[in-house]
């Protein structure tokens, strides 16, 4: 295994999920105390490894079809636009 690669997608991944409506949801089930928590935890951890083994086929259909220097740019590109889209928006 690449740690360096585990390590930099690991770190991507957690900072990118950071309080966004996935951890806010689960928030919100594990704030009820008839929900026990490991029931909440289980089903929230096997979403998210669902969802990002669905990101990693498709990745891997995408790749095969485009070229990866294409990918980055469009990805750096969307990243880019959030991020205006983000600073720009008024509450």
């Amino acid at each position: 295994m690449d740690v360096r690669l585990f390590a930099t997608v690991f770190a991507t991944v957690f900072v990118a999920e950071l309080g966004d409506k996935t951890q806010l949801a689960t928030m919100l089930y594990a704030s009820d105390a008839s929900h026990p928590r490991l029931t909440v935890f289980a089903a929230s951890a096997t979403a998210l490894v669902v969802t990002s083994a669905l990101g990693v086929l498709a990745g891997s259909l995408v790749a095969e079809h485009v070229n990866p220097r294409v990918i980055r740019w469009i990805a750096g590109c969307g990243f880019i636009a959030v991020g205006l889209w983000v600073l720009m928006a008024r509450e």
